[in-house]
Parts: C-alpha cells; structure tokens; sequence
C-alpha cells in the first residue's frame, strides 16, 4: 500500500502529546511528515524528555498508521526534545532567585528508591539492591533520606557505628559507614535508637544536606536514595540538591498502595520535577510456603504493580515475593540478597540488571538530569523545572 502524506498528516490529528496541549499537528510537535510507498518518517519535537512521554508518542504514532492504513507499514519516528520558553520569553534562571542543586564528584549514577506509601518494603528493596549492585562489581552507596524513620543502620548491622571525620582537600568531612562493602550515611548514625527525630521541614533539609555534601562518598557508580514515604519536603529537599538520574518506586499489589505509588509516579514524571522513571518493583507479590513450594497464594492482589507500569507506561522491573527469611535478614543486619544460591538472590539479580538496564537506556537517551529549583513568584511558592 501506498501512503499518503496528507492523509497521514490528518490521522496525526487525532493524538495528543501528555502535558503539551492540543493534539501534535496543531501543537507544532510534527515539524515534518514524508513517505516513500509503504515507509512513512514522523520528525517530532516535544519539550518533556520524560521516556515514558516520548515512548508513548512513538507507540501512538506506530499503532496509529498501522491500524488506518497498513499493518505492513515501514514507520520511523525521529523525537527531539526541545524545553519551551516561558510566556515572558526568559528562561527559568532569568525569572527570579533561585536555589540550585549541584553534582557530586565520583558519583556516576543517583537513583531515588520511592515508595506512595509506607509498609511497603521500600528500604529493604533498597539495601537488597545495593548489595546486588556490589555483588555485580560496581562500587555502591546509600543515602538514608528517610529522616524520621531512618532503618539502614538495622539492616546493615551498623547501629552502632559513627561516622569518622576525615580530611579531604583540606576540609573536614563525614566519612560513610562502610558494610558489606556499601557506603552508608544515616541520620541513625547521630541519634539515639530510641530518640524520635523531631525536627520541622528546613532542619531536616539541612540535616540531609550536610550528609550529602559534607561527605567523603569518594567514587561511585551508584548512590541508592533511599527516599521516606509519600511526596512532600524531604522529596523537594532531595531533588533540588542533587541531579537524580532516575526513580524507582516500590509498591505492594493492592489497590490502596496501588493508588499511592501512581501518585508517586506522578510526581516524578511532573513537569516541574521531570525525572525519569526507571521502573515499579513489586514486593510481596505473593507467598510460597515452604511445605507448598510450587503454590502461590497472592495475599495482597495479583499482579497489581505490573498492571500499573504497563497502565503507566513505565518499565516493570521485577517483583519480590513475600518470604519470611527476607524480613529476618533485615532485622539481623545482613541483606537476604546476600544469601548465594536462594530464591531471593536470584530475584534480586533480575530485578537489578533491570535497574542497571534502564539506567544505561536512560543516560543513552536522555540528557542528564538537573537539580530542580525553588522560585517564588507572585506571593506564592512554585517548583520550576529546568
């Protein structure tokens, strides 16, 4: 079949781009259309480098020309990621005064390890990844940003611990705990364990940043955040001092937890925000007693996680079954990830090669991502992107 430019230009009309407005002939997103027979090339330029947003774009595109005109078609989409300028024609640094986050040196990749809701097993995903990643040979860090529930020193084995000062470049900074060879920085490490971390929004914010870059993390190709509940403070704190290269989010199959994570989902992938999303884990996907180990009872749901990466359009990166030597690995301090020839290792080296894959497919497709900033205008606070 032989396609027509003009009738593939008007079909165009019938998709949206997220967060553009109007649909992408009549947005300007389609700079150009051009067929030869069956081949037809689709040149789009969007302002969101979200991959889900651009991923999204090319499937509607694809899906579109094949259901109209021909299964067969040969269809090309080349998508160019260009940030609109502001209704005054200023950029987002010319408008007001603004905080800034900065990049720290050795630090290759930052990803934030997020969760809609607690309970659902967000920090003991986290250490399980870190000691996944290390196990892989790359050289791993954990920032506990959860600063009023911090648990990394538990599930480490390091509660007793203390941050040394070391000397670098002149300057006095923290040197990270060191266990199974993670780096860690806690603010469990400078309060009692009974002590209840009573501290409004600014305190805490300054708290993690002394931690952040008051520290001698030395080189690393991953820095795990492992972010506290919901989307509030600590979040902006976290993504307005640091370029996060990526977000993953923890959820359990159930619809409470469902609808919390697709919050958590939303706020990442916001215009303001704008940070990728790697991809949804889903922990205690089902349980597997040990006398039944070919039954699966899905206490919590079935496949709820999955149904919403896909409803998403997010990567799926694995789900984590519900096992009782997982929970008494992290009360003991030592990651059940660790345990070589288990069910659990071999969970956790999928689901981390999905992360490292991701990661990779993000920094190849994506320019790096930067710290998001504070501007006040009109009398009320907003969150810019830049």
């Amino acid at each position: 079949m032989k396609l027509d430019r003009k009738e593939v230009l008007l079909a165009l009309e019938t998709i949206t781009i997220a967060g553009e407005g109007g649909n992408m002939v009549e947005s300007g997103a389609v700079k150009n259309v051009l067929t030869f027979g069956n081949e037809v090339v689709v040149d789009l330029v969007i302002s969101t480098p979200a991959m889900h947003i651009k991923k999204r774009a090319e499937d509607d595109i694809k899906k579109l020309i094949h259901e109209k005109f021909s299964q067969d078609a040969v269809v090309k989409v080349n998508i160019k990621v260009e940030a609109q300028a502001n209704p005054n024609g200023s950029s987002g640094s010319e408008q007001a005064q603004q905080i800034k986050g900065k990049a720290i040196p050795g630090i290759s990749n930052i990803i934030a390890v997020a969760s809609g809701k607690g309970g659902v097993g967000k920090s003991t995903v986290t250490a399980n990844l870190a000691v996944t990643l290390a196990k892989m040979g790359f050289k791993v860090g954990i920032l506990d940003a959860d600063i009023y529930g911090p648990s990394m020193p538990i599930m480490f084995d390091v509660e007793n611990e203390k941050p040394i000062s070391v000397v670098v470049d002149g300057k006095s900074k923290m040197k990270p705990v060191e266990s199974y060879e993670i780096k860690i920085l806690s603010i469990g490490f400078f309060t009692a364990p009974s002590q209840a971390v009573i501290w409004r929004g600014p305190m805490a914010s300054k708290a993690l940043n002394q931690m952040i870059f008051d520290a001698d993390w030395g080189e690393l190709d991953f820095m795990l955040i492992d972010l506290p509940p919901g989307t509030g403070d600590i979040h902006l704190s976290i993504m307005q001092s640091l370029p996060i290269t990526g977000a993953v989010i923890v959820s359990t199959p159930q619809a409470v937890a469902l609808a919390d994570a697709k919050k958590g989902v939303s706020m990442f992938l916001s215009d303001s925000i704008n940070v990728p999303v790697l991809g949804i884990i889903e922990n205690m996907a089902y349980f597997t007693p040990e006398e039944l180990p070919n039954n699966n009872y899905y206490i919590f749901g079935k496949e709820g996680a999955k149904n919403l990466a896909e409803d998403l359009q997010v990567p799926f990166l694995g789900e984590v079954p519900l096992v009782q030597s997982i929970r008494e690995a992290g009360d003991y301090g030592r990651p059940a990830a660790l345990q070589t020839a288990s069910v659990i290792e071999k969970v956790f080296e999928e689901i981390t090669r999905n992360v490292v894959q991701e990661t990779v497919n993000r920094n190849q497709s994506l320019p790096p991502t930067e710290a998001i900033k504070i501007t006040t205008m009109a009398g009320c606070s907003a969150v810019k992107g830049k």
